[in-house]
Parts: structure tokens; sequence; C-alpha cells
């Protein structure tokens, strides 16, 4: 049985009436007794009845005050995947609104249409966020699945618990966190980090009870003071504590490399006011009672998180030099922390002849339009997931234009992001910019409250190449791609047909017998292509690669020829093959120049699996740098002679000499150890330079050699765990 409470239809509906006085209950009672005739004789995993689930979903939503044809389709969104239920029954059953709802959650049927289980995964998740950006609602029943199925997750193979909890941390925790549904984040967030890494859940779940009393005890004390000092003031205010969320706890050690032990601010304090005036007054009270942390506050009322979120962030000093952290905001804003998106719905009467209908502001939803852009002309599936990911991660700074106007953009965005999202064409006649009133190169990294300034000139000839490698947001990627595109399309057509033919060519087939038009126009359909000269145009861009449309005519071809071993050839399409002709010494691949002199730059020292760029020197080939290495914003000035260089990934033979530097406080045996656990990993040291300063703090430099990215990643994870060593990194 699962280990939470056991919900029936009637706590769904009690939940409901706590918020909604005018509740359909007759409605929310039909829905659930159609769902459970359709599931009647399914069981989950768990040897429980299947209608469990759709009410546990239900339940949920309901708790965050979801609308009764939410909480229908929450109940009926499995009938449609797992009976004989189609779409058109629930339209004529509860009508188009609840059908479309469900649709929006119900996965795609027929996996054979799709060349991989990654491509059906994909198309599931685009077909989902389509509909969320008909009706939001569909994503928060999808988040309550999901919540319930991890619940319920111990139920699984170990491979599915590792699958799933992946998934949920790389996309639905994101997700939650977009739309500021935090109470979901939270608890998606912690579930995943259970079955993710055990042993580290256990740790830290052991850690905190051992010393839970003693926090508490402190921690109450805090409050109690807060309390009474708040009440002398004459301010209106409920204090509560709570312990931090288990994975945030855990990334909070692996960023600051601390022990729990070190790791004082598990509590959090929270004050609820009743007006923005209040948080300010509060916040004066609690920086009187205790010294604030200098760099740790954080005012997310004057500046709210593009998810809507308010609140006033600061962490203290309390007794015997613990820190804690507080959070201030009002009612309004908790109610938006805890519910998010959810918590901008608002029921409307019309009038006594119509039923209560739910909106939400069309600007809470800006940044879903906006991200749903991106999807339209991306046709394969790994680029689509890749940007999916990358669009909901919650690191984010705030700058702002020179009239003052707030931009919310991802941390390590550039300037040429701040353009693009200003307006496609300040981008597009982008020829450099002021940061703070000072000309820097436009691939800076901006800071929190950086004031940026677009220098454009009509005489631009347009975006780029390079810049691809520096924008973060898909606004930006978007519009640069799109200019090329237009820009090259006949040169892009060419250039896809000569790409397509090479590889029809490598798995020994040809043209005649795959262009046959039943199969290119499956192929077509598929990727949502008008013509052949799209789909050409479109692999000559970049946007999906040959094997992907390739393997989609496999397909169709393979259902006329059965005899023949098709699986080989769609194999052989996934090997991605270079021409040695273009490979240097040093395994790098100049794009377009064969065997020209290539040399890597010891300033930073590439190793396969850095980004990289290429710099043409006068005289001395081409010169190739990470593109974090600090020269490179200096020779970016000289766009003409930057060139795109890429690592030939077959090249095994090839080393690669990285200088690495470790601190750690200084003991005894301690360059022994290091060596030693260097020699375990069988490191070729090319040399050591060890010194102690008048602190005792042990500075080590190695020089070493190594074949890829992975192997100095897994050297410099392994010295981080020798004793005393707080800190290893590669020297620029």
């Amino acid at each position: 049985m699962s280990d939470f409470k056991n919900v029936e239809i009637t706590d769904v509906i009690n939940e409901m009436k706590k918020y909604n006085k005018k509740l359909n209950s007759k409605l929310i009672l039909k829905a659930y007794e159609f769902a459970d005739s359709k599931h009647k004789n399914q069981l989950r995993k768990s040897g429980e009845p299947y209608i469990i689930h759709p009410l546990q979903v239900a339940y949920i939503l309901a708790t965050i005050e979801l609308d009764e044809s939410t909480i229908c389709a929450a109940l009926l969104h499995d009938v449609v995947e797992d009976t004989d239920i189609t779409h058109e029954d629930i339209i004529n059953e509860f009508g188009q609104e609840i059908a479309d709802m469900v649709d929006g959650v119900t996965k795609l049927g027929k996996l054979q249409q799709y060349t991989t289980l990654q491509e059906q995964q994909v198309e599931d998740y685009r077909k989902m966020f389509l509909a969320m950006g008909k009706d939001i609602r569909v994503i928060l029943i999808k988040l309550a699945d999901r919540l319930h199925n991890m619940r319920t997750l111990k139920y699984l193979t170990r491979d599915r618990q590792i699958a799933n909890a992946k998934e949920t941390m790389d996309l639905y925790a994101p997700l939650a966190n977009r739309l500021g549904l935090y109470s979901l984040k939270w608890e998606l967030e912690d579930l995943s980090f259970k079955y993710l890494y055990p042993e580290d859940y256990r740790e830290i779940v052991d850690g905190i009870d051992k010393k839970r009393e003693e926090r508490l005890v402190f921690i109450e004390k805090i409050m109690d003071k807060i309390r009474e000092e708040l009440k002398t003031q004459h301010i209106d205010a409920e204090v509560t504590g709570r312990a931090k969320h288990l994975y945030s706890i855990y990334r909070k050690m692996k960023r600051d490399n601390k022990t729990l032990d070190q790791i004082y601010d598990l509590f959090a304090l929270r004050i609820l006011v009743n007006s923005v005036k209040d948080c300010y007054a509060a916040l004066g009270i609690v920086h009187e009672l205790y010294n604030p942390m200098p760099g740790r506050f954080k005012d997310y009322i004057s500046v709210p998180k593009s998810n809507m979120y308010q609140s006033l962030h600061t962490t203290l000093i309390g007794p015997k030099g613990t820190p804690f952290e507080v959070q201030i905001r009002t009612w309004d804003m908790h109610r938006v922390a805890e519910y998010g998106i959810a918590a901008h719905w608002a029921y409307k009467e019309a009038n006594k002849n119509q039923k209560s209908v739910v909106e939400v502001k069309d600007d809470k939803l800006a940044w879903l339009r906006e991200s749903l852009e991106w999807q339209k002309d991306m046709q394969d599936p790994e680029e689509f997931l890749n940007t999916l990911k990358t669009e909901l991660f919650e690191d984010e700074v705030y700058v702002f234009t020179p009239k003052g106007d707030i931009k919310v953009l991802p941390k390590g965005a550039t300037p040429i992001d701040f353009a693009y999202s200003i307006h496609e064409q300040i981008g597009h006649k982008m020829v450099g910019c002021k940061v703070n009133s000072k000309m820097v190169p436009i691939i800076t990294k901006l800071k929190n409250g950086d004031i940026v300034g677009i220098v454009t000139s009509e005489n631009s000839k347009g975006p780029s190449r390079d810049w691809l490698k520096y924008v973060k947001t898909t606004v930006a990627k978007n519009r640069i791609k799109q200019w090329f595109k237009k820009a090259d399309r006949e040169e892009n057509i060419i250039r896809g047909k000569d790409l397509i033919d090479k590889e029809i060519k490598r798995i020994g087939m040809n043209q005649t017998e795959l262009y046959k038009q039943e199969y290119i126009n499956a192929m077509l359909t598929r990727y949502k292509y008008n013509s052949l000269d799209d789909m050409y145009s479109s692999v000559g861009f970049g946007a999906i690669s040959p094997s992907k449309i390739i393997s989609k005519i496999l397909e169709e071809y393979r259902k006329e020829h059965k005899d023949l071993d098709i699986e080989e050839k769609i194999e052989e399409l996934s090997k991605t093959k270079k021409i040695n002709r273009n490979v240097s010494n040093n395994g790098i691949i100049v794009k377009g120049i064969d065997n020209c002199l290539v040399k890597l730059s010891k300033c930073c020292n590439p190793v396969p699996g850095d980004e990289i760029i290429g710099y043409i020197t006068k005289g001395r080939g081409v010169s190739v740098h990470r593109t974090d290495c600090v020269n490179v914003k200096e020779l970016l000035q000289e766009d003409n002679r930057m060139i795109d260089v890429e690592w030939y990934n077959e090249n095994k033979e090839t080393s690669y000499t990285v200088d690495i530097e470790i601190f750690a406080n200084d003991r005894n045996g301690l360059l022994a150890d290091i060596i030693k656990e260097l020699s375990n990993l069988k490191t070729k040291i090319m040399g050591v330079n060890a010194r102690a300063t008048k602190e005792k703090i042990a500075i080590t430099d190695i020089k070493i050699e190594v074949e890829n990215i992975d192997e100095l990643n897994k050297i410099l994870k392994a010295l981080r765990k020798v004793d005393s060593v707080y800190e290893v990194k590669r020297k620029k």
C-alpha cells in the first residue's frame, strides 16, 4: 500500500469546498464514477486498485485550489490512454473543455511511427507543452500526476526508479519552479534525490535527526524574540520555522564543498504580514535584533522572480555565530509562493445561467508564449530536449535598460541576449554595447544590477555565427538561426542535399531505392516540412541531422522490404563519422580547411570535451582556445579571423597537458596522499610544485597528461576527496 494518506472522493470534495462555496459536487462525482467504472479490475504496480491514482492526483490539485473542470480532468486523465474510451466519448460526457485537458495529458499512442524511444518521449513533451500553451491547467495535472507517481516509486524496478527520478529532476521539478509551484517543486526534488542518491539522502536524514531537538530549541528562542519585538512595534505577523528541504541542503553541501555539520542554516524562519509596508518594517526589526550577513539580502518584492514569486530574503547571525535565514512576505505573496500560477486563477460568475469560468492574466504567461516560439521550427528531438531543459533552469540575472526597465535573463547571458530580448532588429543591428556606461565585448557575461546599453548601426551586416556559442536565451538563438536560415537558403539546400547523399552512400544504399514518393511523404509529414527543399534547407542549416531524415525513410522502406536487415543501417547512421583528412595531429578539425597547421594554445590548454574556438594567426596556422579563455574576448574583436573548430571524437591516441591547482590545509603526508591518489588513477604526472603560506595553506601545482575532459573531471573529483583538500581547480 501507499506511504501516503488514503484518499476518497469525499476528501477531494471537502477540500474543494474550503475555497469554492458553489461547488458542483454532482459533476465531480460523475467524473469519479465514470473513471472508477472504466478502470475497474486494473491494478497499479503496488497492487492497489488503479482508481487510487487519479483520486490522489485530483486531491493534490484540490489542495492548490484548482477549479471543477481541472479536478474532473484529473480524475479522467488516464481513461483515454488506458481504457477503450475515446476523446469523443469524453466530449460527449463532459464537454470540450475537460476533454481537451485530458487529451493534453494523454501520451501519444503509436510508438512505431517514431524511430527511437527518445523521439517518442520528446514528441510527448512537445504535445504536452503545446497543450499547455492553450491551457496552463494541462501542466498542473501533469505535475500532480508525476508527484503521485514519485510518491509510489518504490514499487518499480531500480532502473525505472532511476529513469523516472532523473526525468523528474531534469524536467518536472524545474517546470514546477518556473510556474512558482514551490510546494510541488520541493517534494518532487526530495523524492528524486531519495532514489538518485540513496546513500547521500540517508546520510542527510540521519544527520538532521541527530541534532533535530538542539536545532528546534535554537530556532524557537529566535522566533519568540522576533514575535515579541514585532508585537511591541504593533505589527500583526505570523512567525513560523521550517527545516530546509533535503535536496537544497545536499546542493549547498556540494556547491560549498561542506559536510552537514558545517551547514548551520538548516532552518528558515518565515514572517507573514498584512502589507508591503509591514514587510520592510519587519525587515528593519530583525536587522536590529541580529546582524545581517553581508551579500545575503535579496529583495524579490521590488524585483519579483519571473515565476511571480515575491519575498524579502535575509541571512542573519544568531547566537554563538550560527547563521539562519528569514523570509518576509505578505499573505497574498505567500499564496503565490505556495500555489504559483494556480494562485492567479480567479472565479467569476457571469450570471446565474452560466458556469463559473477561470481566468489568468496574459502577462503572467508571457514567458510561456516566448518559450513556445522556438518549438515551431525545431525538428531534431535531441535539440528540442536540450533546449527545453535550458529554458527551465532557475538561475537568473536581473539587468536594467538605460531607462530603468528590468530584464530577467538566464545566468550567463550576454549583451547579445539582452539586445534580442528588446527586439529582433536591435539584435540584428547590434555592433557594440555598454555595461554600466563602459564599452565592453558583446560576449561579456552580465551580472545582477548591470545597466546595459546596446549600440546599433544601420550598416551592420547582421549577426555572426559565432554569437550562437555565447548566447543563453532560446529567443536569441532562434532569432540568429532564423536570420541565417533566410539569408542562406539556397546555399543550405545545396549543402543539405550533399549531406543527405553522403550519408546514404555511407550506409551502402542509393537515392533511387530510398526516394520512393510514399517514403518521402511520410518523412515530410513526420518532420512537418512542406517540400523537399524545405527539408534540405533545414539539414544544411543544421536544424536537423541527415541521419534523422534517413532513419525515418528507412522505417518506411522496411515496411516493403521486411527481408532486409534495416536495423544495422539505422545503427550505422547513429555513428557520426568525420573525414580523416580534416583531422590535425592533435585531434582538431578545422571546418572548411584541410591539412592546416593547428596548435593548442598554452594560455588555456584545451582538452577534448572543452568548448573551443579557432583563431587564424599570421603565419602560424590556427590557434585553438577554450571559449572561456581570458584571451578570447580580445581575439573576438577581430571577427574575420575567428574560425569554427571541433574535436575529432574518434581520436583516442592523443594526450593533452593540463595544469591543476590544489588548495588544502597543510599537514604531514599531504603531498604523498595526493600523489598516491593520482597513481591509483594511473595518471601521468609531468611536474609538481608544492608550497605553504604563513597561514598554513598548502598550494600544490601539478602538471598532468589526460586524454579528454571526462578523465580530467574524474581526477579533479578524486583529488577533492583527499583529506584536508578544500579546493581543486584547473588553471586558466
